[in-house]
């Protein structure tokens, strides 16, 4: 299956991340030719305007490169699902987005001849344009069998971020350290409005922006 110039991209998964990766990877010059339904397709639509919502299925079929973004618990069950209705593809790539699996969760479709691709964008995704801007100052997590590791790192690099490479075995670590870091930073900003909101003052998110920036910045400066 031809690697070079534009793939024909589909998406399964409509909710926050997938038609945003949609979104990027068609303003790097692929193709989006199908995406899923989703909680919010009118969000999904804004998004990614004109592409048409299929099934499942039919997105693995029409799609040289398939970008999986559903929530962790389905991704096992949709890989194993569609490799027994027939509908990897050889030479097909197979990306997911899940932080906390590699390329292992992808066996049932690596074992019908696809290429398995493993790529987290470590961004909190909002389900907007807004997101495509947070790409392009993002790292990304890449994990892949060797010989087609270059291809994962230059869709990381399409979608604006700049890859970094992830072992299989390391992946649990490394959603385990996004998740401690995304839920302290909200269970702390709670805390603290509260507390602010508590002693009189208005918009105590706005008063914090500015305080919790800063101390961020120079938090993750120190942490290199």
């Amino acid at each position: 299956m031809k690697r070079e110039g534009r793939l024909g991209v589909g998406i399964i998964g409509a909710g926050r991340v997938g038609p945003v990766i949609g979104a990027a990877l068609g303003g790097a010059g692929h193709a989006v030719v199908g995406i899923t339904s989703g909680s919010d397709d009118e969000r999904a639509e804004a998004i990614l305007p004109g592409v048409p919502v299929l099934d499942a299925l039919e997105v693995v079929r029409r799609s040289e490169l398939v970008v999986i973004a559903v929530p962790h618990d389905e991704l096992p069950g949709l890989v194993a699902g569609l490799a027994e209705l027939g509908g990897w593809q050889p030479g097909q790539l197979v990306l997911h987005t899940d932080p906390a699996y590699g390329t292992g969760v992808l066996a049932p479709a690596s074992a019908r001849g696809a290429i398995p691709l493993a790529v987290h964008p470590a961004v909190a995704f909002t389900g907007t344009s807004m997101d495509l801007r947070q790409l392009s100052h993002a790292y990304a997590a890449v994990t892949a069998p060797a010989p087609v590791l270059p291809i994962a790192q230059a869709l990381a690099v399409e979608l604006g971020c700049e890859p970094v490479v992830v072992d299989e075995e390391s992946r649990a670590a490394y959603a385990e350290a996004l998740e401690t870091a995304t839920e302290f930073s909200r269970s702390i900003v709670r805390q603290s409005t509260e507390l602010l909101a508590q002693a009189g003052i208005p918009f105590p998110g706005r008063y914090l922006s500015a305080l919790i920036h800063s101390t961020v910045d120079h938090a993750l400066t120190d942490a290199g």
